[in-house]
């Protein structure tokens, strides 16, 4: 009779991950800065550079164990891409549409405060 213990398949976690609270097509709004946003991205962790994490100042620096959201950004002036930690992000209250030019080419509806995703960008 063989007594072998099979190995585990399943690799250890380096550090816990946090569950994203806000989904594809959400309006979102940032803590401390004054622009919101539409998610049409979100990893798990932190997936960008080193550089551009060390570009945050040390005394604000985000960790990186925690989900981070691609975002359609706007604010007074301009509309932009955002990348921000979960620690920094906050349901928008206001349910109006998000006025970023890429919205229409991502997205196909706007109801009930959130954006649909169109059929064909979806994986």
């Amino acid at each position: 009779m063989d007594k072998r213990i099979a190995p585990s398949t399943a690799a250890p976690a380096a550090y816990p991950v946090a569950e994203a609270r806000f989904g594809i097509g959400d309006i979102v709004r940032h803590r401390v800065y004054p622009f919101r946003g539409v998610v049409f991205d979100v990893d798990a962790v932190f997936a960008n550079t080193e550089e551009w994490w060390n570009s945050i100042p040390e005394q604000v620096r985000p960790a990186k164990d925690q989900p981070y959201y691609h975002l359609l950004a706007e604010n007074e002036e301009t509309a932009y891409v955002a990348y921000v930690s979960q620690q920094n992000l906050l349901p928008d209250e206001d349910a109006e549409p998000v006025r970023h030019p890429a919205v229409s080419q991502m997205f196909e509806e706007f109801a009930n405060g959130r954006y649909r995703l169109k059929p064909n960008i979806r994986n």
